[in-house]
């Protein structure tokens, strides 16, 4: 009854994710006004806004115009939900599962919005990012570094919330400034930018959640993944003949061979960081927890 519970205001909750996803980047109130169709502007019905099952029942149509809803909006609805049972399911009943819903809702809309129009607003991020402070002050951080740090100037503790805001801080600190050098020296050397601020902003919020550890197992990852995924997706357009009249055209222009041409388009293609950096995020949060309690099985040999 409880996962059913987490499942269920979930996808309730990613129903109205669905709206801060759409309308934070036009610039919209997501208050008001109702749900609607974008274009024949009906409002959509009370029962035909239940999630998931709505979009299903309507087959993935407007009920009024007939214009295909997409599917991210069930999508999100189903993955908001499974995130609230998993919190539920790696931290149990308390102020830790509440954090890490909140943190989880503020990826899903980042991650998502991204991927849709390469944004990462700053609606999202400096709330979330304060939201991260306060948490840490309630919901230790264990992340060590502070303690750490304050043990290697022969300094005594601070308090633990304290201590954990300050690993907030530091991991704030760390990971914004971590990827704004990767920025910085992407520009340097390619001449052009190759990462927005919202990256760093979005980092500065990871942080304030994460810690500095956590932190940066998160950009190791996001970046890994980032790289592995963007690689295949570049081979994959080149080999699907993705902008080939482009290339084909230019060619007849002189400007090079179209093999030549097609890959060098190709290669302008870009993957959203942000993307790739919230996917990171969740995994480490829900999947390292999981392996710690799985190698406290293990016999000690």
């Amino acid at each position: 009854m409880v996962i059913t519970f987490f499942f269920l205001f979930g996808i309730v909750l990613g129903s109205f994710l669905n709206v801060c996803i759409t309308r934070i980047p036009e610039g919209l109130s997501i208050v008001r006004p109702g749900s609607r169709c974008p274009r024949c502007g009906t409002p959509i019905k009370p029962y035909d806004n239940v999630p998931i099952l709505g979009w299903i029942l309507l087959r993935g149509k407007c009920r009024s115009c007939g214009l295909p809803i997409s599917p991210m909006y069930p999508l999100v609805e189903l993955l908001t939900g499974l995130l609230f049972v998993a919190c539920y399911l790696s931290f149990g009943l308390g102020p830790a599962t509440f954090k890490w819903m909140v943190f989880s809702c503020l990826i899903v809309v980042l991650t998502i919005t991204d991927l849709r129009v390469r944004m990462l607003p700053d609606v999202v991020n400096w709330p979330g990012f304060a939201a991260g402070l306060i948490f840490a002050a309630f919901v230790p951080l264990n992340d060590g570094t502070t303690l750490s740090l304050a043990g290697s100037f022969g300094l005594l503790p601070p308090p633990q919330a304290v201590l954990s805001v300050l690993d907030a801080l530091l991991g704030a600190a760390f990971g914004s400034f971590l990827l704004w050098g990767f920025a910085a020296m992407y520009k340097l050397v390619r001449g052009h930018e190759g990462m927005g601020m919202g990256d760093v902003k979005m980092m500065a919020m990871a942080g304030a959640f994460l810690g500095l550890r956590w932190t940066f197992l998160t950009i190791l990852v996001g970046t890994l993944l980032g790289s592995i995924i963007g690689i295949a997706v570049i081979l994959g357009l080149y080999a699907g003949g993705w902008r080939k009249q482009v290339a084909e055209r230019a060619s007849k222009r002189g400007l090079g061979s179209v093999s030549a041409l097609r890959w060098a388009i190709a290669r302008q293609y870009q993957l959203p960081l942000g993307t790739f950096l919230g996917i990171a995020a969740l995994l480490i949060v829900f999947l390292i927890p999981l392996a710690i309690r799985a190698l406290s099985f293990l016999p000690i040999i």
